[in-house]
C-alpha cells in the first residue's frame, strides 16, 4: 500500500508542472509574458525587473503568496518551476544575479529530487519532509518582513512629523495690559491696613517724628530685591496709624512721581506694587 502511494506521489511530481510565467506588463488587461521578436532592448536598458525583491526568500514568497498556496504545503515541482523560470528572464535581460538567488535554486531542486525519491517502509514515520528547513525559514522571514512594513507604517521623524524650530531670540517682550486701579480700591486697600493695626494691643510708646520722603525712600530700597511686594506689606503695623497714614502718602507720592507702578492682576484681586519700568523682567 506504502509502494503505491510513493509510486503515485513520484509519477505527480514527475508530471509538468502548470506555471505561471511572470508578466512583463497587462496588454488590454491581459498578461504580456513574451518579448516580440523584433523588439530591440539597448544593451542595460532594463535595470529593474518588476518588483524589487530583497533575495531568494522574498522571491519565493511572492510567488506563494501570489498564488494563494499553502506556506506549509508548498508544491515543491511548480514553485520550482516558475522560480526558475524567473531566474532565466532575469539572465536573458542581462541582469546581474545575486549568488544567494542561484544557491535557491539548486536547493530547490535538491528538494524536488529528494521528494521524487521512494521512501524506506522502515523510516517511514521518522523521517523529516524535506521541505520542512525551507518552510521554517519562509515563516520566519515572513514574520519580520510584516514586522518590517508594520514600523515603517509608524509616523516618521522627517518622513510624517516635521520638528519646527523657533529663534525665541527674536522674539520681543509683550507687556500685558493689566487692569487700571481706582482710587476707590487704593482706599479700600488703605482701610483694610488700618482694621489690621486697629487690632493690635495698645500700649504706651515713645514715637520717632516720621518723614513721607524717608518712607518713599525706604519703600524703594524694599522693592529692588523683589519683583513687586503687597501692598500690605509696604505697611508697619507696630508704628499704628499715623505709621500707615505716611506709608500711604508715601506710595500716592511715588506713584505720582512715576517711580512705582501700582498693579492689580485682574479685577478685585490683591494690589501689588512694583518699581517702575520692571515689567517683564
Amino acid at each position: 500500500m506504502s509502494e503505491n502511494r510513493d509510486q503515485n506521489t513520484a509519477e505527480a511530481l514527475e508530471q509538468p508542472p502548470v506555471s505561471v510565467m511572470p508578466s512583463f506588463a497587462m496588454v488590454n488587461g491581459a498578461p504580456f509574458n513574451k518579448l516580440p521578436d523584433d523588439l530591440y532592448i539597448p544593451p542595460d536598458a532594463l535595470e529593474v525587473l518588476l518588483d524589487t525583491f530583497e533575495g531568494p526568500l522574498d522571491l519565493l514568497l511572492y510567488l506563494i503568496r501570489r498564488q494563494n498556496l499553502d506556506i506549509v504545503n508548498i508544491p515543491i515541482a511548480q514553485i520550482t518551476h516558475q522560480y526558475i523560470a524567473y531566474i532565466q528572464i532575469m539572465g536573458e535581460l542581462n541582469l546581474e544575479l545575486a549568488a544567494e538567488y542561484l544557491v535557491m535554486a539548486a536547493l530547490l531542486a535538491e528538494i524536488k529530487s529528494r521528494m521524487l525519491l521512494p521512501r524506506q517502509p522502515d523510516a517511514e514515520e521518522d523521517e523529516e519532509d524535506p521541505r520542512a528547513t525551507l518552510i521554517r525559514r519562509l515563516q520566519e522571514y515572513e514574520l519580520i518582513k510584516n514586522a518590517a512594513e508594520e514600523i515603517d507604517q509608524l509616523p516618521r521623524i522627517e518622513r510624517d512629523i516635521f520638528e519646527v524650530g523657533v529663534d525665541v531670540s527674536t522674539l520681543k517682550n509683550v507687556e500685558q495690559n493689566l487692569p487700571d486701579i481706582q482710587l476707590k480700591e487704593m482706599l479700600l486697600a488703605f482701610q483694610d491696613v488700618l482694621k489690621r493695626v486697629e487690632q493690635l494691643s495698645h500700649h504706651q510708646i515713645t514715637k520717632e517724628p516720621l518723614s513721607v520722603r524717608e518712607r518713599m525712600s525706604t519703600i524703594l530700597e524694599n522693592l529692588k530685591g523683589a519683583d513687586s511686594l503687597l501692598f500690605s506689606q509696604l505697611f508697619i503695623r507696630k508704628e499704628g496709624r499715623h505709621g500707615v497714614v505716611v506709608s500711604f502718602l508715601a506710595i500716592l507720592e511715588l506713584s505720582k512721581e512715576r517711580l512705582i507702578d501700582i498693579i492689580q492682576s485682574e479685577p478685585f484681586a490683591e494690589i501689588r506694587v512694583r518699581t517702575a519700568g520692571t515689567a517683564g523682567s
